[in-house]
């Protein structure tokens, strides 16, 4: 399977989670101290990959035993056994016969368990591991290391068949994604470590890919092969990429040192809950959500995001708030079912990140303009591209609902942390914003001008408050000329951040 479509991201952005600090100083009208939001995201990391899970030292009752010393022994044994048959490889190196498309065609409920240190090895020669259309797999307590999938191909469940279950296995050392996902699918527990490209790609080819679940996995070092410096604005880069997923529980990770964002939402995801998560040191955002609906994002650790790409943005003269959380085209909308109709950031603890959180509009972007970078994608309420045009574009319901929007963002009790001298920034990367950019393109959009700008910053309901801010914070709103300071960010036109409070200085 490969993916027929490019995405590139206008502009990538990222968000800041931060660790308490005592002795706040008021902001005129705010509350004391004693009242401050007190975030209570998770302490704890999965620290999956240190220590990985050990399987079995002997076959369950009724497995079938594989032997490393027979080459392409796996694949044999599963084209010769019945479904629902598990397979317990003994410890060592396994490996396919040396056939670039040579890999492992599961039957449907078959369970693949290792011993402690088995291994499957593509020799970088085979491509996949594990694919096929067989429902209800299982893969324990396996290292799959060593494949060359192709660019937005994965190696473990190759074809993204429907409810797999991958636990306490590490995937590593692969081209492409390690793993892509079906509908149904459990991530859990696995080490996720040096892919070339994702760690999960999370793309069904005509979907939908609905109730995925990503827990308690470390997730780190991928992207190793740099898909953005080879393809500059290929949008394909990352921890974890989510296409079109319809219902995801993202909880209890340990998202690190990915070159690239660390999770990355693009185009028309909906119902995704983000939360006791620790997401940190990624050289991108922590979190892109683009283009997409309905979240909730709580309780998580983010902390050291954005460091390399904000930087390379400031460094170039790009006034951009290139931030940590980034939601781009993206909101709550009460028409696509889900558990929140809202986009709600609450309860998360941001600490020394390049900037906060940014919520940005293009104008631009819209189903069918040729400025729509998911390539020939409408919204999920229109979903007929050939609907928004003109003339019809340009009366209701399709003026409001061939956008994507960023609307209905409620961000509140958040801890806001910043110590420039720690992010070593001599340039403003303490910067949270509302803005959309003044339409022009193509010639027959109904939205050039100032209205998406507008609307983004006074009318589509998005609020900060009750959040603590600490450290050189500025804010921005409509278009990125107008910077404010906290006073200016609370009064009027804007008026954002009532109950928050506001300390300029980090540390003491």
């Amino acid at each position: 399977m490969v993916i027929g479509k490019r995405h590139r991201t206008l502009p990538t952005a990222a968000l800041v989670l931060l660790l308490p600090a005592t002795g706040c100083v008021d902001a005129p009208d705010a509350p004391g101290p004693s009242a401050e939001p007190k975030a209570t995201p998770t302490t704890s990391a999965a620290r999956v990959c240190a220590a990985p899970a050990a399987g079995p030292t002997r076959a369950p009752a009724g497995a079938v035993t594989v032997d490393p010393a027979v080459v392409g022994d796996l694949a044999v044994k599963t084209r010769s056994s019945p479904p629902k048959t598990t397979f317990w490889l003994l410890p060592g190196t396994h490996t396919l016969e040396a056939d670039r498309y040579a890999q492992v065609l599961p039957k449907e409920g078959n369970s693949y368990l290792g011993a402690p240190g088995a291994v499957l090895d593509g020799r970088k020669t085979n491509q996949y591991a594990f694919g096929g259309d067989a429902g209800s797999v299982t893969i324990r307590r396996l290292t799959v290391q060593g494949f060359v999938a192709p660019q937005d191909e994965g190696v473990v469940n190759h074809d993204s068949a429907d409810g797999w279950v991958i636990e306490h296995a590490t995937i590593q050392n692969n081209s492409g994604a390690g793993l892509m996902a079906g509908a149904h699918q459990r991530i859990r527990g696995n080490c996720l470590r040096d892919n070339g490209q994702y760690g999960v790609n999370a793309y069904k080819a005509g979907g939908p890919l609905a109730d995925l679940l990503v827990e308690g996995n470390e997730i780190v070092g991928n992207n190793v092969d740099d898909w953005e410096r080879r393809q500059p604005g290929c949008g394909c880069t990352g921890g974890v990429k989510f296409w079109a997923v319809n219902g995801a529980d993202i909880r209890g990770n340990w998202v690190h040192d990915n070159r690239g964002p660390g999770l990355w939402a693009d185009t028309n995801n909906n119902d995704f809950r983000i939360e006791d998560n620790v997401v940190e040191a990624n050289d991108g955002a922590a979190l892109i959500y683009e283009t997409s609906y309905n979240a909730v994002i709580r309780k998580n650790t983010i902390r050291r995001n954005n460091w390399v790409e904000g930087r390379r943005k400031a460094d170039d003269g790009d006034t951009f708030p290139f931030a940590t959380v980034y939601l781009s085209e993206s909101g709550g909308e009460p028409r696509v079912p889900a558990r929140t109709d809202r986009i709600e950031i609450h309860d998360n603890l941001l600490e020394d990140n390049w900037s906060g959180i940014t919520l940005w509009e293009n104008a631009d972007r819209f189903c069918n303009s040729p400025a729509n970078t998911s390539s020939g994608d409408c919204t999920l309420l229109v979903k007929d591209t050939e609907r928004c045009a003109q003339p019809t574009i340009a009366t209701a319901p399709l003026h409001a609902d061939c956008r994507w929007k960023t609307r209905r963002v409620d961000i509140h009790d958040n801890r806001f942390v910043l110590d420039a001298s720690v992010v070593g920034c001599t340039v403003k990367c303490g910067r949270m914003a509302v803005l959309g950019n003044y339409g022009t393109y193509p010639d027959w959009s109904p939205y050039k001008g100032e209205a998406v700008a507008e609307a983004i910053t006074h009318e589509q309901e998005n609020r900060w408050h009750d959040n603590v801010y600490v450290g050189p914070w500025s804010f921005v709103a409509h278009d990125p000329s107008r910077e404010l300071d906290f006073g200016q960010w609370r009064g009027a036109p804007y008026r954002q951040d009532t109950g928050s409070t506001f300390r300029p200085q980090a540390g003491g």
